[in-house]
């Protein structure tokens, strides 16, 4: 499987994430691994925990190498565990030291940054409406913290994801 190529969809939130990765996967007939965080969280009935966010960790990975077999020479991922350091950061001003580890041990061979350029969305999963700017800027510098190749996505309806598109082709010439 090291010949599949590994595109990470990332950004804040209400960035079309989800909808992105479907589209990119249809586009380019493979497969796209869903954000495991959102299913984990739906099932919560208290506010996240420490454990929790480990739990999100070890459960995107996992999904991932499960469907790493079924991808056609690219994967989409729809967020990487990178997303727990930031909710981790923000929520318990530090990660958990196992996400810190891994992280450069899981590269992305390019990241699609969406800009916050779309309406809010309202989600009972989403909390923080008013600091999209601040968690852009989280993005990059994590990004950059990775030296990860990454192309900031905006637009919106078709531009946008014509704008992905242009993106990934010009990274798979």
């Amino acid at each position: 499987m090291n010949n599949i190529l590994k595109i990470a969809v990332v950004g804040p939130e209400s960035t079309g994430k989800s909808t992105m990765s479907d589209y990119l996967a249809a586009h380019y007939h493979t497969i796209a691994v869903p954000e495991y965080a959102r299913g984990y969280c739906e099932k919560l009935t208290d506010p996240c925990t420490w454990q929790d966010e480990i739990n999100m960790f070890y459960g995107q990975l996992e999904l991932e190498d499960a469907l790493l077999p079924r991808a056609n020479k690219i994967l989409i991922c729809d967020t990487t565990f990178i997303t727990v350091k930031i909710w981790s950061d923000e929520m318990f001003g530090e990660s958990p030291q196992e996400v810190l580890d891994e992280l450069p041990k899981h590269p992305y061979d390019l990241y699609l940054l969406l800009n916050i350029d779309l309406p809010w969305q309202d989600d009972p999963l989403r909390n923080f409406p008013t600091m999209r700017e601040h968690f852009m800027d989280v993005w990059y510098k994590e990004l950059d913290a990775l030296n990860a190749r990454y192309v900031l996505i905006s637009g919106t309806g078709d531009d946008r994801y014509q704008n992905a598109v242009k993106a990934v082709d010009e990274f798979l010439k």
